[in-house]
């Protein structure tokens, strides 16, 4: 209900930058530091870092599956920390570090029999060069000839890395070696960001993707060395990732691990559950007040993300949450920014993937989740690049880049939807991008400041029709022969979400119907204007039959106006204007109710 909304999000800060009077009090307790941009376990609890404690899982990863394990997230979620955290736990190495590394944790205090008894291989393929179709392949050989030379210095092995020879050939010889030398010891296997590369030739360069990772026999060729050496003193595998667009190509060999990403017992382990990211405020001792005044933005901007039907709670992006946390000791004040720039990049491969699917599926994809649908789709496991791309695994692969997010489960299949704010305003800036391409406009043009300004201050929307009418009157003939009242309130969304100053809900429930845009003032509400819109649609053909159509409409229109006006959930805004608004092709018909 909108009530529930507008409370949580009656946020009233003062957007001038202030140091927030909490960091102003003297005889504080020394705080931890945020560990934004830290992913190496040790140097975290060395130097103090706020450690948002998710140990418990090594206990149940232990207990519950198998050895071998495939966890997919997307990008940002905590992944390679806690890659960090077990190699750490389960070296052998390191068990005289135990009792510092893991005195505060749940795994300190209730350790499993396995700790500190293996020998870590560890690879990070996130660094691969994939500029050219050599560099991949010389990066990806680089990364297993230097991972292996750091394991054979750390345990004291007697083997040589042949750089001669192909990545597949050193992972062979180092497992023989092993298995003579170690005839006691077992290997724990860690990749991390198994697919980056791969995925990175998908959203950039296909033919590339075609010809180093579906066709190329020496990347599967490894993975099958990988297997082979779990006959022997590989003992335990963890291998994280982000999707599973590459698993059958990239490891058509490895076939014997468990993938547990949609497993409701880990829906948890990575991100931020609230009451942890609750906990790292408390830790930075912001106050309550305080609290209250973020929560409802970090939630509106960074939760929303279920990875499983049967998952307890909605989790947040533990990065973002970080970045926002960083900035906000650092200003004294909510980012004007709400995006980190320092993985803004990843969102750009969004127009990538939706390129994967072609025609009708990839448009209906598209428009129905910036209009904020509900979609319906089974979540692909395992895909086949070399098979066209269709809908269902298009849906399943925003799911897995975190485009998408679990919500609900239908009669048959699992429910999907835009997860928060920071996900939708990509959408919508990449479907304002799409149109305005179609419409040969600058799509950067628009000037939000005066935009921003007349809706806020008067509550007027003359300059963003302004906007919407040059976008209607450049599309081609073409283009309106599907036209309808959806694509209007679409464009006009979409202009909404980049002015940055409103929250933009689409399809609101309000009095058991639904309104096409409300726009609520993300801050001081009772001082901006909220602006609630109806939008009606004629094509022209049918206006030139019947003139009175507009009137029919236009009344209609202003009715549910009406109605929306009297609702309880309506009435708390303090300062609403609203418009009826009907569209004839590029003609626009506004009237105030």
């Amino acid at each position: 209900m909108l009530t529930k909304f507008v409370i949580e999000n009656s946020i009233k800060i003062d957007f001038i930058s202030r140091v927030p009077s909490v960091y102003l009090k003297k005889g504080r307790t020394k705080m931890k530091k945020l560990p934004y941009g830290i992913s190496d376990y040790e140097r975290l609890i060395e130097n103090d870092y706020y450690y948002v404690d998710k140990t418990g899982y090594i206990e149940k990863l232990e207990n519950s599956v198998a050895p071998y394990i495939m966890f997919l997230r997307p990008r940002k979620f905590g992944k390679t920390l806690f890659t960090s955290m077990i190699s750490y736990y389960y070296d052998i190495n390191a068990k005289n570090k135990f009792e510092e590394l893991f005195k505060n944790t749940y795994i300190g205090k209730n350790p499993t029999p396995l700790k500190n008894s293996y020998c870590i291989l560890k690879f990070n393929f996130s660094g691969i060069d994939t500029t050219t179709a050599e560099s991949t392949i010389r990066g990806f050989k680089m990364e297993v000839s230097s991972s292996i030379e750091t394991f054979v210095k750390k345990y004291g092995l007697d083997f040589y890395v042949n750089m001669e020879q192909e990545a597949q050939d050193i992972l062979n010889n180092l497992i023989k070696a092993f298995e003579i030398q170690e005839k006691k010891k077992k290997i724990y296997v860690i990749i991390d960001e198994y697919d980056h590369f791969a995925n990175e030739l998908l959203s950039f360069r296909t033919k590339d993707f075609e010809n180093l990772v579906y066709k190329n026999k020496k990347i599967r060729k490894w993975y099958e060395i990988l297997k082979k050496g779990t006959e022997t003193v590989i003992y335990r595998i963890f291998i994280t990732g982000v999707a599973p667009i590459t698993l059958d190509s990239l490891t058509s060999g490895f076939n014997i691990g468990k993938d547990i990403s949609q497993d409701f017992r880990f829906n948890e382990m990575m991100g931020f559950t609230k009451e942890e990211l609750v906990n790292i405020m408390k830790s930075e001792q912001i106050e309550e007040k305080e609290q209250e005044k973020i929560l409802p933005i970090m939630k509106q901007s960074y939760d929303g993300y279920k990875f499983s039907i049967d998952g307890k709670e909605k989790i947040y992006n533990s990065n973002m949450c970080l970045y926002f946390l960083n900035e906000y000791k650092a200003i004294g004040d909510v980012p004007r920014q709400l995006i980190d720039v320092n993985i803004a990049s990843d969102y750009s491969k969004l127009g990538k993937m939706l390129d994967l699917c072609k025609g009708e599926e990839r448009r209906k994809v598209i428009e129905d989740t910036v209009a904020g649908k509900e979609i319906a789709s089974e979540i692909t496991q395992k895909f086949n690049p070399a098979m066209e791309f269709t809908e269902k695994d298009l849906v399943s692969m925003l799911f897995y880049l975190g485009y998408l997010t679990i919500v609900g489960q239908g009669f048959s299949k699992p429910k999907l939807q835009i997860p928060n704010d920071v996900i939708r305003k990509i959408y919508s800036d990449y479907f304002l991008g799409y149109t305005s391409k179609r419409a040969n406009i600058q799509a950067d043009s628009m000037d939000t400041e005066a935009m921003n300004t007349e809706m806020l201050l008067e509550g007027k929307i003359g300059k963003i029709l302004e906007e919407l009418k040059m976008y209607l009157t450049n599309l081609s003939n073409r283009d309106y022969t599907r036209f309808d009242e959806k694509y209007v309130k679409l464009i006009f969304y979409a202009l909404c979400k980049n002015l940055g100053t409103y929250l933009v809900k689409s399809e609101l429930e309000i009095s058991s119907n639904y309104s096409d845009v409300i726009l609520i003032p993300r801050t001081n509400q009772d001082k901006y204007y909220g602006i609630l819109i109806e939008f009606k649609y004629i094509k022209k053909e049918d206006y030139e039959k019947n003139k009175d159509l507009l009137v029919l409409k236009q009344k209609e229109a202003k009715e549910q106006l009406e109605k929306y006006k009297k609702a309880e959930e309506i009435k708390i805004l303090p300062n609403l204007k609203a418009y009826a608004i009907v569209a004839i092709k590029d003609e626009l018909h506004v009237e105030e109710v």
